[in-house]
């Protein structure tokens, strides 16, 4: 499988003539392309939206990666920003820099109190927030007993993880008991990407945000399939941010590696396109036609949630409009918008 190339377009407009002109209406469901959103009924589930408590804030402070936006958030401005853009219910994570810095007690008591307080957040504002729950990896026998705690206990919706852990990714055996469990539930497992230890700042004036959460949720992404993670975990549901990072645009150099492992039929017994369109892909900070036409070249609609990483990507009205404007028909805008989130998540159907 591979992705086809176009001329550059200068425009959202020129963009979308280029996607038609290689035969992208179908990828983008063009059959309708004036579908807009509605404002009057709040439907959106965002899936990726996130959340602060005192004693995290404490303890990220002064750390890089933490952006402004995420230490002014409070819950009324997440909820008036959704009574603004009818999103009905936001599922909350903690964002970067994460919550793990060399110091496993620290972390487990961190995670601990910020499952604490989401369990609390989602009680006193119902239905409006859902939860990933914060895990306290890479330290394994602390998160196993966090998962039975915020799973059982606290009744979260599901857990968060980040991309990589120091010099760890997701698929690295160490994890593997971990995911047996996640895998037992069946549970939902929101990935968060962050920066890893050899690759922040290596650009003056370019924040790791810009490239490299993309290049490190596609490293996530690799890790799983090629240790053969993916397949061994298979009832995991897994949702990757930002429509995938660049592991959509990196498909053919993946599927080159697929052909030759030594070990192909055990890590991809069903093949590397069956796992990544099983994984869920969500569209914050993705709303352009070239982003998202090239994650549907890969993956079904089913796959593909509503999310606007709020507060830290800014306000939930450009994505919004930027989905609006990519060209969906009425019946896949909503899908994404609502009823893909609703299969994961059945109990906020109520």
């Amino acid at each position: 499988m591979s992705l086809p190339i176009g001329p550059c377009c200068a425009t959202r407009r020129g963009v979308l003539g280029g996607l038609l002109a290689l035969g992208g209406a179908n990828v983008l469901g063009l059959r309708n392309a004036t579908a807009q959103p509605s404002m009057t009924k709040a439907h959106r589930i965002d899936v990726h939206h996130h959340f602060n408590t005192p004693r995290w804030l404490a303890a990220v402070s002064t750390r890089e990666r933490l952006n402004p936006r995420a230490r002014d958030w409070t819950p009324a401005q997440s909820i008036e920003e959704m009574d603004r853009n009818g999103v009905a219910t936001s599922m909350l994570s903690i964002t970067n820099p994460g919550l793990w810095f060399g110091d496993n007690g620290a972390t487990k008591s961190l995670c601990r109190d910020c499952n604490e307080k989401l369990a609390g957040l989602v009680s006193d504002h119902r239905p409006r927030f859902g939860s990933f729950a914060a895990m306290p990896l890479p330290d394994v026998d602390a998160t196993l007993h966090e998962i039975s705690f915020a799973l059982d206990q606290l009744k979260c919706d599901g857990v968060g993880l980040f991309t990589s852990y120091g010099d760890k990714w997701l698929g690295d055996p160490a994890f593997n008991p971990v995911y047996e469990e996640l895998n037992r539930r069946k549970a939902l497992v929101f990935v968060h990407p962050t920066a890893p230890n050899c690759c922040g700042n290596l650009i003056p004036d370019v924040p790791a945000s810009l490239i490299e959460y993309g290049t490190d949720t596609s490293r996530a992404i690799a890790s799983l399939l090629f240790t053969g993670t993916a397949a061994r975990f298979p009832d995991i549901r897994f949702i990757f941010s930002h429509a995938g990072g660049t592991a959509p645009y990196l498909i053919l150099r993946f599927e080159r590696l697929e052909r030759t492992m030594k070990e192909r039929e055990q890590r991809l017994p069903r093949g590397l396109l069956h796992e990544l369109r099983k994984f869920h892909y969500d569209t914050a900070l993705s709303t352009s036609p070239v982003t998202l036409g090239a994650l549907l070249k890969l993956v079904p609609i089913t796959q593909v949630l509503f999310g606007t990483d709020f507060p830290s990507g800014g306000n939930m009205a450009d994505g919004v409009k930027g989905l609006a404007e990519c060209g969906f028909s009425a019946g896949d805008l909503h899908a994404i918008e609502r009823d893909n989130a609703l299969r994961l998540l059945p109990r906020l159907t109520a």
